[in-house]
């Protein structure tokens, strides 16, 4: 059971973090953003993610992880919405993102929505970091305030997709590494890794750890199942078969993906490796939000702002029109 110490205290993190997200950006981002320009914004992305959701559960997942790979790039600008031109090659097809972002579609067919309603206002960054919340609450998981006022980037980066997105066997002094360059720290690192307590990987992407695991054990009974039933070896086929990120509600937002982690049962090495893995750093981290789904839900919701916070803003990059091209 929840303490209500725990849930004081998740909630004190979220004021404190929500504070310094703001002062990051120099105070340019704000809740009320669009309160005068747009004013229904909100529902009309929170309804183009509903819509979404309930065709299909997973798309929540996709569209989640769809902001994590924008604000891990150059921020996040919208960037990883671009496609590739003859001149600037896009991060849609980068090695991260290739076979496993998706939901295009849902933040294409918002924008129309927000266009007809608020013509070149609101920029596609906003409308993902929107998405993105929205998602997560739709799933069951937390909601928070969104701080807006983000422009969209007018370049793509497939390189820095290629180079700064963390691969599926990082080690935790990599996934540090990577997250510290972003201004997160090893408690960001444990709650947005909580994001894949929904979704589903590739067989290419765990085959790894089920076969050959080192330095993040894995438990050998759940090895022996996905190995049998979702991921034959190399060269056998079945790259693109999919297993769910988390064991026990893999469509409901909540703290299952910690528990799997203390017992051993997930896909991906990079996971693994935030308990056991190079010298415990986040291993109390696990275990606190394994048992306390409100202080994970606290944390999430303020890394999710804090990373948000990455962001173009003022006169820098544009408002598009298309989320797909600049203007």
């Amino acid at each position: 059971m929840t303490s209500r110490a725990s849930v004081t205290a998740g909630a004190r993190v979220v004021a404190v973090v929500l504070a310094a997200a703001v002062v990051a950006v120099g105070g340019q981002l704000m809740p009320g953003f669009y309160d005068a320009t747009c004013p229904g914004l909100p529902s009309l992305v929170r309804r183009g993610m509903a819509q979404a959701v309930q065709k299909e559960a997973r798309m929540g997942a996709s569209v989640l992880r769809l902001f994590f790979h924008d604000c891990f790039v150059n921020g996040c600008d919208a960037s990883i919405l671009l496609d590739d031109t003859a001149n600037s090659p896009g991060e849609k097809n980068a090695g991260p993102n290739a076979n496993s972002v998706r939901g295009y579609e849902v933040i294409d067919d918002i924008k129309a929505h927000v266009e007809a309603s608020c013509k070149a206002t609101v920029s596609c960054a906003d409308i993902l970091a929107l998405a993105a919340r929205d998602a997560v609450n739709l799933l069951g998981g937390p909601s928070w305030t969104v701080q807006l006022g983000r422009r969209d980037g007018r370049d793509a980066n497939q390189y820095a997709a290629n180079q700064n997105l963390p691969p599926p066997d990082a080690t935790l002094p990599d996934l540090l590494a990577r997250f510290r360059s972003k201004g997160l720290d090893a408690r960001d690192l444990t709650a947005l890794s909580g994001a894949h307590t929904v979704g589903w990987a590739r067989c290419a992407t765990f085959r790894a750890h089920v076969y050959n695991s080192s330095g993040a054990a894995i438990d050998a009974a759940f090895a022996a199942g996905l190995r049998a039933r979702a991921c034959p070896p190399a060269g056998g086929g079945g790259d693109g078969n999919l297993a769910p990120l988390e064991q026990r509600a893999p469509a409901a937002f909540d703290n299952g993906y910690f528990k799997d982690l203390v017992a051993r049962r997930v896909l991906l090495r990079s996971d693994q490796e935030l308990y056991g893995g190079g010298g415990g750093a986040t291993d109390a981290l696990v275990r606190a939000y394994a048992a306390d789904g409100a202080a994970f839900a606290a944390d999430f919701a303020a890394a999710m702002v804090k990373m948000g916070s990455l962001a173009l803003t003022g006169n820098s990059g544009e408002v598009r029109l298309n989320c797909r091209r600049v203007n």
